[in-house]
């Protein structure tokens, strides 16, 4: 597929339009770490789209050639009024296009953002498309999982469009034991059940994002927050949100059961739909029934990965997210303090808002203070304090790790090779301190 420079007369050099075959390529719509969204119209029919142009280079740096692949198959299945549909997939060497539905209303996220709280009855419609835009999605064997504020649309009558298939789930995705296991979403729309790791229903962890939603449509605030992760994932794991008590009875009874963190007692689907509260003004959206064939062009996923190691920075901190974080953790106290120790593996990480390069170097410059023996190898530190007379008497091995969360919050992994247990709780405690930590009470423990 051949993009060409379009231009108009003697104002060429002032003003060009990009033409995409039938499409013609307008002002961009947003911008994301992997491409951008451009408004483009057909150039028979005027008809207006949304076109997602996505940096094949940039796909494969980041990893995520297979949650593109998923977002496409996705789309391709789903022909719903409340989501958001594709038209076709087309491509360059070098770029992947997908010519969406274009949606003018904006995000429900900056509606209550702007407008704060809607009315209960107007909540309840935007809820009940919600409701109907998912249940059909599962009825088609697709498990959103991402589903929050930002990822539902507006179209230009006020009704919504979910978006954003790109951590969906199809069947294929389950394990033998019919449950999920990618720990993915967003903290404060994520169910209790996808963070324990131990698998989870995609059905049932959307209907608790959806009842997050319709709390804050109805409210105006999210049911769980808080800047720490650790303080975020308790609320969720008690399930304590608060229910105003200006809601009517109704919806904090729906809200009371969507919301409760014991997946197996949590309604489902249908008990929504039979909900009383539910129930009022409420007129099922119909599935479109025409048989469009989604076009998607070959050279979509014709990726060549050209990067190598030796283009990276070797210092550079790894990438993680937090999901990824909770899934390296055996418990969940990631509150900027030391974790308990892992006993089996020896692991102990602490959140900091210093630097990877910053962390590196007061950790060197602490466990040299020390005596420690120092070697430095692509952005990992490994330290070790050898007993000239008995290796197993006061000698301790470990190694350091820096992960980037975002760009203000890094996480250290210290993780003990071998050695004294006492010499590493002091080394601990002494990073504590110097990093300035309160020491964890789990460090003062005798180890396992």
């Amino acid at each position: 597929m051949v993009i060409m420079k379009v231009g108009r007369g003697e104002d060429q050099k002032k003003k060009e339009r990009m033409q995409l075959g039938k499409y013609e390529l307008g002002r961009t719509l947003g911008e994301g770490n992997f491409g951008k969204v451009k408004f483009a119209s057909n150039l028979d029919s005027g008809e207006a789209f949304a076109i997602k142009i996505l940096e094949k280079n940039r796909i494969i740096d980041l990893k995520i050639t297979d949650q593109i692949k998923r977002e496409i198959a996705t789309l391709k299945l789903l022909k719903h009024p409340n989501v958001v549909r594709l038209h076709e997939v087309l491509a360059s060497k070098s770029k992947i296009y997908m010519v969406l539905e274009y949606v003018t209303g904006g995000e429900l996220f900056d509606r209550i953002a702007s407008k704060g709280r809607l009315p209960e009855s107007a909540g309840r419609k935007l809820f009940q498309q919600l409701i109907d835009a998912v249940s059909y999605c599962h009825n088609k064997g697709v498990f959103h999982r991402d589903l929050k504020l930002e990822n539902v649309l507006f179209d230009s009558k006020g009704n919504i469009k979910i978006t954003d298939f790109g951590l969906s789930a199809l069947p294929q995705h389950f394990r033998d034991d019919g449950l999920l296991h990618t720990t993915c979403g967003s903290p404060n729309y994520v169910a209790p059940e996808v963070l324990t790791n131990r698998g989870y229903d995609g059905a049932t962890s959307d209907i608790w994002s959806c009842g997050v939603i319709l709390y804050v449509i109805l409210t105006g605030y999210l049911p769980f927050d808080d800047r720490n992760l650790a303080v975020l994932y308790q609320k969720i794991f008690k399930g304590d949100a608060k229910l105003p008590k200006w809601l009517s009875p109704g919806a904090q009874n729906i809200l009371r059961r969507i919301l409760d963190p014991n997946p197996v007692n949590r309604i489902t689907v249908s008990g929504i739909k039979a909900d009383e509260w539910f129930k009022q003004d409420y007129t099922p959206a119909n599935p479109y029934d025409d048989e469009e064939d989604i076009f998607v062009d070959d050279e979509a996923f014709s990726m060549q990965d050209e990067s190598s190691d030796g283009d990276k920075c070797p210092s550079s901190p790894s990438l993680i997210n937090a999901f990824q974080l909770i899934g390296m953790s055996s418990c969940l106290d990631l509150s900027g303090f030391f974790e308990k120790e892992d006993v089996s593996e020896r692991k102990i990480r602490f959140t900091s808002n210093h630097s990877a390069k910053d962390l590196l170097e007061r950790i060197e410059d602490v466990v040299t203070e020390m005596g420690f023996r120092v070697q430095k190898k692509n952005g990992k530190l490994k330290a070790t304090q050898e007993h000239k007379v008995q290796k197993s008497l006061g000698s301790l091995s470990v190694a350091a790790e820096v992960f980037e969360i975002s760009t203000s919050l890094y996480v250290v992994e210290l993780r003990k090779s071998y050695g004294d247990s006492t010499v590493y709780r002091q080394l601990c405690n002494r990073l504590s301190s110097d990093l300035g930590l309160p020491p964890s009470p789990e460090l003062l423990a005798t180890e396992g």
